[in-house]
């Protein structure tokens, strides 16, 4: 194989993690080719709610304006108690003198990885190929060598330097041999989407609403072309799963009549807690996905992948534009790993034991904490930033 381009990063990975990576190193005067093994960005459902720090970030991109005109405004999300009716509203204007965004932005993740690769198609510093995945790469003091398989046979890129944002089953981590720690959790999830008027069954919705119940706890997002419903699935079948019965039997207990409701989709996947052992190696950095996953109750999971980016890349113009040293790239993975596991994974799997709980003493607990928190101007505060990720932001830039 033969050297058939020459780059300066090359980012494994079309999703809107390595469509940020990209779109900001080529903002920064970084030549980079992005490299995507599908046809087009995937239209993934999982990911649909950018949070404010989020918001801020994609605005030095020039792209939250559009976000926010394609997406829909979420200021208040609830957390409520399917056998009590209780809600606890959370209103994120309270922290409106921190941000210039004071919500949350609904809006499913692949618009803004087809916003951000329509762009780079037009730089003359960046080169989007789809269809291209990344299946070897090896690295020496002076750069990379990546393979790219293409439709059309193998051709390698020399890069300075590669970015995985490829995503939970990453081929660069892989290679990499980089340990994947962490669990699964043993239910899997189902969501369906629909288009469904719930909001008419269930007065007074918000866009994000975060249901406990000890048989059946839910989370209902609303985004601009349908709701979407997640629950858990234990040890159910898949084609049970999937069929008119158990849609029927989820929406039974919304609206009271779920055959009257159609889906658009029905997806089963498994929930991973699961962190890389390093973020970096030699020239080689892993983000978003690659790099850690954790369960989506929070939407909390792009948005780190996105903090990612934005942490590894501006430490990439600092060492190739501003000829500082690449040991920088060692406090990308200090910052970042450290913020995963004080942050991003404890506060997913406190959400998701909250989300559990039964109707117990544990539970009674739980929402009388809720409600105190709720009551208290501080904690209340104090929580919203958390959730919002701007603590989290705050502990990285701590860390040297």
């Amino acid at each position: 194989m033969t050297t058939t381009r020459r780059t300066q990063v090359v980012v494994a990975g079309g999703g809107p993690v390595g469509a940020v990576a990209a779109a900001y190193l080529a903002r920064h005067g970084i030549d980079v080719l992005l490299a995507e093994a599908g046809a087009d960005c995937a239209q993934d459902l999982r990911a649909s709610t950018f949070h404010p720090p989020t918001l801020e970030m994609l605005d030095a991109l020039d792209v939250t304006p559009a976000l926010i005109e394609k997406g829909l405004k979420a200021p208040v999300y609830h957390w409520r108690d399917r056998r009590s009716g209780e809600i606890l509203a959370f209103d994120l204007t309270e922290i409106s003198d921190v941000t210039r965004y004071p919500f949350r932005i609904q809006c499913e993740q692949y618009h803004l990885a087809r916003m951000l690769t329509e762009r780079l198609e037009t730089l003359d510093r960046a080169e989007v190929l789809f269809n291209h995945r990344v299946v070897h790469f090896t690295q020496d003091e002076a750069g990379v060598e990546v393979h790219l398989e293409s439709p059309y046979g193998i051709e390698t890129v020399r890069a300075d330097y590669l970015i995985g944002a490829d995503g939970a089953s990453s081929i660069v981590r892989k290679w990499l041999g980089t340990e994947f720690d962490g669990f699964t959790y043993p239910e899997r999830f189902l969501t369906l989407s629909t288009t469904w008027p719930i909001e008419q069954a269930m007065p007074g919705l918000a866009h994000v609403n975060y249901v406990s119940d000890p048989d059946e706890w839910m989370v209902l997002l609303r985004v601009p072309s349908v709701w979407r419903v997640l629950v858990p699935a234990h040890d159910e079948d898949e084609t049970f799963l999937r069929s008119d019965a158990k849609k029927n039997a989820v929406f039974d207990g919304i609206m009271g009549d779920g055959a009257a409701v159609e889906t658009q989709h029905r997806t089963i996947y498994r929930v991973h807690q699961r962190v890389a052992k390093q973020f970096r190696q030699g020239r080689v950095l892993l983000v978003g996905d690659a790099a850690h996953l954790n369960n989506p109750l929070g939407g909390f999971g792009m948005n780190s992948g996105i903090h990612d980016a934005f942490n590894a890349c501006s430490k990439l113009v600092e060492i190739i534009k501003g000829g500082a040293s690449a040991d920088l790239l060692d406090l990308y993975d200090r910052q970042r790993r450290q913020v995963t596991f004080d942050f991003t994974q404890r506060q997913t799997m406190e959400n998701m034991e909250a989300m559990r709980a039964g109707q117990g003493e544990t539970h009674a607990k739980r929402e009388a904490a809720m409600r105190a928190l709720l009551a208290d101007d501080d904690k209340r505060r104090a929580y919203l930033l958390r959730q919002a990720m701007f603590e989290s932001l705050e502990q990285a830039a701590a860390i040297g």
